[in-house]
């Protein structure tokens, strides 16, 4: 009698454990999953690390080696992370991006479409291949991908989508005359989708920074240009604004009191004064000597 009753105990502890796991298990399952893009670095990499430390699990994508270093870093913060390395500009590496998540069979509860590419100098001196990258890369890769997950997320009828648009959307950028007019084109789109989903549990917010502290400048060929040597926002904290605008499900929200009082302004200065400013801003050779 005395075995039989250490078996009975014995088989109603394994049952604990294993109902344990799989109290584990269902909770792992039932995390809420985000999707970052241009997560590599900058403002992309510190959205990613917000939503890993308010529960998220991961898939992030970008078209550097440093996808998978930014990976390991996430996981740090309790997050499960997919990290995939595409060419965003492409109707194909979006493809590549979403078969990705497809094979995770979790539904996406946030788009944090972040993924961007600037360029300097003036336009007639640009090189076209690199034209046309900007505008794949900001427009057509971003409106792809929202399209392919933001289906989903209304078959489900609920779901966050976070554009990082920029403030330089109100601007005509001279000597960044391509990448501004993307940046309006988000800022833009943005707030029409917003309302055609006004109906439904599915929030858009645009994130619009200012000059933020990223490799942006570097790789746009701008740190001999004033606001290429200027002081700037810090890409954690412009993270921060824009996941917590997207959380409270806000249309929209511009980082810094600076960057608020431009964007007031851009409402009421004419456009060719606009596009004077800029160029002070902009132009090459117009950067801080040391």
């Amino acid at each position: 009698m005395e075995m039989l009753a250490e078996e009975t105990k014995t088989i109603a502890v394994l049952r604990q454990v294993i109902l344990g796991y799989g109290v584990i298990a269902m909770n792992a399952q039932t995390r809420p999953l985000a999707v970052v893009t241009g997560a590599s670095t900058g403002i992309g990499l510190e959205l990613a690390r917000q939503c890993a430390q308010h529960g998220y699990d991961l898939v992030i994508a970008a078209d550097e080696t440093e996808i998978e270093s930014a990976a390991q870093s996430l996981k740090a913060d309790g997050a499960s992370v997919t990290a995939v390395m595409a060419d965003l500009s492409t109707l194909k590496g979006v493809d590549k991006l979403v078969t990705a998540i497809e094979q995770l069979n979790r539904p996406v509860d946030a788009l944090l479409a972040n993924a961007g590419r600037g360029l300097g100098h003036a336009f007639l001196e640009q090189d076209f291949g690199e034209i046309t990258r900007v505008v794949d890369t900001n427009i057509m890769g971003t409106i792809y991908l929202t399209h392919r997950i933001g289906k989903k997320m209304l078959e489900r009828g609920e779901g966050r989508i976070l554009f990082t648009g920029s403030i330089a959307g109100f601007m005509p950028g001279s000597f960044q005359a391509v990448y501004n007019g993307t940046k309006a084109f988000i800022d833009s789109f943005s707030v029409a989708l917003r309302n055609e989903l006004k109906d439904t549990d599915i929030t858009v917010t645009c994130l619009m920074p200012g000059p933020t502290d990223t490799e942006f400048f570097a790789r746009a060929d701008m740190l001999d240009t004033k606001v290429g040597t200027e002081e700037k926002a810090e890409a954690a904290d412009v993270a921060r604004t824009g996941f917590e605008a997207m959380i409270r499900g806000e249309s929209s929200v511009v980082h810094g009191l600076k960057n608020k009082l431009q964007v007031a302004m851009s409402g009421v200065t004419p456009q060719d004064a606009l596009a004077e400013q800029h160029r002070k801003m902009a132009q090459p050779g117009t950067g801080r000597t040391q």
